[in-house]
């Protein structure tokens, strides 16, 4: 990884699991780490861990916790402009890194979906947020983690929150080829626009954390028991540690000869695992008339416009 001194990186989700390692490590290479979650003193721990793990240099790294929950419009509004304040020189770098996985029908206190709400449509909302700063810095890069989850998916624009016919891992399936679609789509705006700026796509494969459990968890009905142990084997077989599935985020991150637009996963069988590599995202993720659709739904659920003219500097 290259030397990071002087970014400022916003990390969702960096209190645990692959975000937790994707802090430790840029904040180990000199970036100033925003770590933002929904509970701060977990959040606290993270951090403390993080320097622990940094040792020596630990002390001195340059890591800090903002609260965010991207289930509510108002607390990515309430993040965003706090943060634009604090850096008027512009931010360096997102990693829209949250998530949840296979929860139950639940809905975020803006009435989406959980799934698509937090995993799509909070990221959607915090990009358009912070997109002025982002601006403001040469060669700034949107990180923006989907899964092969995405594969599956499917973009019901008829029933996007699931109000109809409610399936956990298709809602699943769906934020997460959200995800891969937002951020080819955005990356081909930035070049229309001529914006110094990159977007890009990465997934860790099939990572180990505590995201495999944490949807089944909420649902105490019988799929969730029968899933933690198929989970839990599924791991044995074909899943990679936390450590590497961070590999190909911190790569979607840092790389600087990766073009805007591609897309960081696994080499190894089925990219379930293995080294970070560029792979090519399929069918659904590729169509523009999809990714149309889904911006403009995106738009009217949030109120979040982005603005894709060049920033202009006082003379």
């Amino acid at each position: 990884m290259p030397d990071q001194s002087g970014r400022t990186v916003v990390v969702t989700g960096g209190n645990s699991g692959i975000g937790q390692i994707e802090c430790r490590e840029l904040a180990r290479r000199g970036a100033r780490v925003i770590v933002a979650c929904r509970n701060e003193s977990k959040g606290e721990a993270a951090v403390a861990q993080i320097r622990s793990a940094l040792g020596s240099a630990g002390d001195a790294a340059k890591i800090e916790v903002r609260r965010l929950d991207l289930a509510s419009l108002e607390s990515i509004r309430e993040f965003a402009e706090a943060l634009e304040s604090e850096l008027p020189d512009g931010l360096d770098l997102l990693i829209n890194n949250a998530g949840v996985m296979a929860t139950p029908r639940l809905e975020t206190e803006d009435g989406f979906e959980l799934q698509i709400g937090t995993n799509h449509l909070g990221h959607f909302a915090l990009t358009g947020r912070l997109f002025e700063a982002l601006k403001k810095k040469p060669d700034s890069r949107i990180v923006t983690v989907s899964s092969i989850a995405a594969r599956m998916g499917k973009l019901d624009f008829d029933d996007l929150h699931g109000r109809k016919s409610y399936r956990r891992w298709q809602a699943y399936g769906q934020s997460k080829l959200a995800n891969l679609v937002f951020a080819l789509d955005l990356q081909a705006m930035i070049t229309e626009a001529g914006l110094d700026m990159k977007s890009i796509a990465a997934h860790p494969g099939v990572a180990a954390t505590n995201l495999t459990t944490a949807g089944n968890d909420l649902d105490p009905g019988l799929m969730g028991t029968l899933s933690k142990p198929f989970l839990k084997l599924n791991d044995l077989l074909i899943a990679q540690d936390a450590e590497a599935g961070a590999l190909p985020v911190l790569r979607a991150a840092t790389d600087p000869g990766l073009a805007g637009g591609s897309y960081i996963g696994c080499d190894g069988p089925g990219q379930t695992r293995g080294k970070p590599v560029v792979v090519a995202p399929r069918g659904l993720a590729l169509n523009r008339e999809v990714a149309g659709k889904l911006w403009q739904a995106s738009t009217e659920a949030t109120g979040v416009e982005y603005d894709f003219n060049p920033v202009t500097t006082a003379a």
